[in-house]
């Protein structure tokens, strides 16, 4: 397993203890505007990442999408603590 591949495993488990959906689906990218992100749908939030994206391309949308919720009262690990810090800055 990539380090990425780690990291999106450790995301996938705190969107899930948010109480966000995460659904990997295969989207004509002629018909979107970006590879995925958040969005509410039916009263619930869902991240949606475009499956044939990059592990890299899946963590970054993963970290915007969770930088949007309050993650003080969460244990979050530290190195992807330290992810969603670090973006941030940027």
């Amino acid at each position: 397993m990539s380090h990425d591949e780690f990291l999106l495993t450790q995301l996938d488990a705190l969107a899930e203890q948010l109480g966000i959906i995460v659904r990997h689906e295969n989207v004509l990218m002629e018909e979107s505007s970006g590879a995925g992100g958040l969005c509410r749908l039916d009263g619930k939030d869902v991240i949606f990442i475009h499956a044939k994206t990059t592990a890299k391309e899946k963590v970054a949308i993963m970290v915007k999408a969770l930088r949007e919720y309050d993650l003080s009262d969460i244990y979050v690990r530290p190195a992807v603590r330290e992810l969603l810090d670090q973006s941030e800055e940027q």
